[in-house]
């Protein structure tokens, strides 16, 4: 059966990457949209290209950070009260920039745990309190194939960050199992966004490969989704059973 068409879709971190490019394609889709990032002139900049692409769509704009709990439960509900609710909410905003644990780096890798894990508990908490009010919603977490096992190097605190999103998912789709509330999970591989630069090897697809397949994937709602498919889901299951020291080489950064 197909879904209900999700019409007003909330994006965070829609300012670069995967979320300026979901924008695009949802806009081109026809669907209304919320962004938020912390460069609002980035954002102004997108809003004007879509508006002016798809005159007929709603297209709404904020600066927010999503490390501080503040701001997120502010501009969410302002966004949210722009277009009257929201039917999607994607969780994107995150960075990955750390480093092997215990090389004098704690910093870096403290601000990854604190915006992939904490930032998106925060837009978390705002979703489902709206979700919950109105008793449908689908709220989708990006998280990554980093996730599936430790990752050395420079990705060790950016996979623990992504497990723990796929963990908070899980917990918050069991909360309201058989309700009218989906939660998604999703998966990328490597695609060329900044986020991965330096990790762009053979199974590297391009942005708009990787958009394309992004918003394919939500569109179909899952509970959990590899982008692209092939090969990330079956390099997923492999990556689960093979021993650490050849995960090691695989991932290695």
């Amino acid at each position: 059966m197909p879904h209900l068409t999700r019409q007003r879709i909330f994006i965070s971190g829609a300012s670069s990457g995967l979320g300026e490019g979901m924008a695009r394609r949802f806009a081109a889709m026809g669907r209304d949209l919320a962004l938020c990032a912390r460069r609002v002139d980035r954002l102004e900049a997108l809003q004007a290209e879509l508006r002016d692409a798809h005159p007929g769509v709603r297209v709404e704009v904020a600066a927010m950070d999503v490390d501080d709990p503040a701001s997120v439960a502010t501009v969410f509900p302002e966004l949210a009260d722009r277009l009257g609710g929201f039917d999607r909410v994607i969780v994107n905003a995150g960075i990955g920039k750390g480093a092997s644990v215990g090389t004098g780096e704690a910093d870096r890798n403290r601000a990854v745990l604190q915006t992939n894990v904490l930032g998106a508990h925060a837009q978390c908490e705002v979703a489902m309190e709206l979700f919950r009010r109105q008793g449908a919603g689908h709220l989708v977490l990006i998280s990554s194939v980093a996730s599936v096992r430790g990752m050395p190097g420079s990705r060790t605190a950016y996979g623990a960050s992504k497990a723990a999103l796929n963990a908070l998912a899980e917990g918050i789709r069991s909360d309201v199992y058989g309700s009218q509330i989906v939660v998604s999970t999703v998966l990328p591989g490597y695609i060329a966004t900044d986020i991965n630069v330096g990790r762009r090897g053979p199974l590297t697809v391009g942005l708009d490969k990787g958009v394309d397949a992004l918003t394919q994937v939500i569109e179909r709602e899952p509970v959990r989704g590899y982008v692209p498919g092939f090969p990330w889901r079956p390099v997923a299951a492999l990556l689960r059973v093979l021993p650490l020291s050849v995960v090691r080489r695989l991932t290695g950064s």
